[in-house]
């Protein structure tokens, strides 16, 4: 039986596995919880390390979760983005999950294209340096399957791995102006701060509005900047609107609040000056947990409320 303060203690380790094995926050909680429930009942050989015990458990639990989701993600409506995880400081989000090239959500939705073992094997070796014996027992393969699981997913994803990328304070300036220039409806602003090969993916998940294809390329998102624009001055026109600025999985994003309801959460992926990925996320199932811990952040509505 596991102690409940060594529990708290390994509890935003096992949520850091468990987030980026799901890519998302409350399966994560979720999973934490029903690890402890089972180490808590185990009644078996004596547990020589809670760290070891709970993160295989952890693995396993998030194995069965994954086999069940994928069919789920084969429905989804939409493009699907993972649920946005607030990394800025005063967050409750717990620190060792903000490691930054490892959370983004360009890389949780790479982690898509490798199958359940695959996702396992290839983040408790490559993010939390697992050894193959350590990963063999959590996964259910040999040590030498398990270097070969390694290194078939780390070719699968190739050169789309993370790169060093500088702090998320030099990007929220550019943020900071893409924002202002669509709020003033200058959608040619807003484009002018775009690279050439920007890429702009929403996630209304067939609940709120949003584009139902991925915009690839300046002159695909140009023109849905002015329908952003002319959303935007509408709302300004209103005083309904308000933007709140902080760091949503180790980038710089916008969080757009209507009166005290959180609607959408942009992400921004900046590189030189020029933004080249936009995530938008609008699903309100994946506004929930972010919306209540944004809430009591700096910038957000004075009565911010939990989307629903």
């Amino acid at each position: 039986m596991i102690d409940a303060a060594v529990f708290q203690q390994l509890r935003p380790y096992l949520f850091s596995i468990a987030y980026r094995m799901l890519g998302s926050a409350s399966d994560a909680e979720d999973i934490v919880q029903d690890a402890y429930l089972r180490a808590a009942g185990h009644e078996g050989e004596e547990i020589r390390s809670a760290r070891a015990f709970l993160g295989t458990v952890v693995t396993r639990l998030c194995l069965d979760r994954l086999k069940s989701a994928r069919q789920a993600r084969e429905q989804y409506v939409g493009p699907w983005l993972p649920e946005p995880l607030l990394t800025s400081d005063g967050s409750e989000v717990e620190r060792p999950v903000q490691q930054l090239e490892w959370v983004t959500l360009a890389f949780l939705t790479l982690l898509e294209s490798l199958s359940p073992q695959e996702r396992a094997v290839f983040l408790l070796r490559e993010v939390f340096e697992y050894g193959h014996a350590e990963i063999a027992e959590a996964v259910g393969v040999s040590p030498a399957n398990s270097r070969q699981i390694y290194h078939r997913a780390k070719e699968r994803l190739g050169a789309a791995l993370p790169r060093h990328r500088a702090p998320v304070d030099h990007d929220r300036d550019v943020v900071r102006r893409f924002m202002a220039a669509l709020e003033a409806g200058d959608a040619a602003g807003a484009a002018g701060l775009l690279a050439d090969d920007i890429t702009f993916k929403a996630d209304g998940g067939g609940k709120a509005v949003a584009a139902r294809t991925v915009l690839e390329g300046r002159e695909r998102v140009a023109p849905f900047l002015k329908v952003l624009a002319r959303g935007a001055v509408a709302l300004r026109d209103t005083g309904t609107i308000r933007v709140q600025f902080t760091e949503v999985n180790a980038e710089a994003a916008a969080l757009v609040w209507l009166d005290s309801r959180l609607e959408t959460v942009f992400v921004f992926t900046v590189r030189d000056e020029r933004i080249e990925r936009i995530h938008a996320l609008r699903n309100p199932d994946k506004l929930r947990r972010i919306a209540r811990e944004a809430g009591r952040l700096p910038g957000a509505p004075a009565r911010a409320v939990m989307t629903t």
